[in-house]
C-alpha cells in the first residue's frame, strides 16, 4: 500500500508546477493548463485522503470538480477564440483587456 504521505507529495509537485505555469507564462491556453493543473493535483489530494479515510465523500467531489473543469474549458476556449479573432494573439501582456 502507498502511504498518504507520496501521495500528498505528487499533489505538492503538481500544484507547484501549476502555480509556477500561472506565474511565468504569458499565453492565455498555457495559463488555462497551468489552472487545471492546480485543480488536479487537490483532486488527488481529495481522492487519496478519501480512499484512506474510507469516505467516498472526496470521490464525489472530484467528479463534481472535473464536471466543473471540462465547463470550464469549454467556455474558455470560446473566450479565447473570441479574443484571437478580435486582437490575433493569445498572449495576456499583448491583449491590454484593461483598457478603457
Amino acid at each position: 500500500m502507498i502511504p498518504l504521505s507520496y501521495y500528498m507529495i505528487l499533489s505538492a509537485i503538481v500544484f507547484v508546477t501549476g502555480v509556477v505555469g500561472v506565474l511565468i507564462r504569458r499565453n492565455i491556453i498555457m495559463l488555462l493548463l497551468s489552472i487545471e493543473l492546480m485543480l488536479n493535483a487537490t483532486n488527488i489530494n481529495f481522492v487519496a485522503f478519501s480512499y484512506y479515510l474510507g469516505n467516498i465523500a472526496g470521490q464525489v467531489f472530484v467528479f463534481f470538480a472535473l464536471t466543473v473543469a471540462a465547463a470550464e474549458v469549454a467556455v474558455g476556449l470560446a473566450i479565447i477564440i473570441a479574443l484571437y479573432r478580435g486582437k490575433a494573439t493569445v498572449n495576456v501582456a499583448e491583449l491590454n483587456l484593461m483598457k478603457w
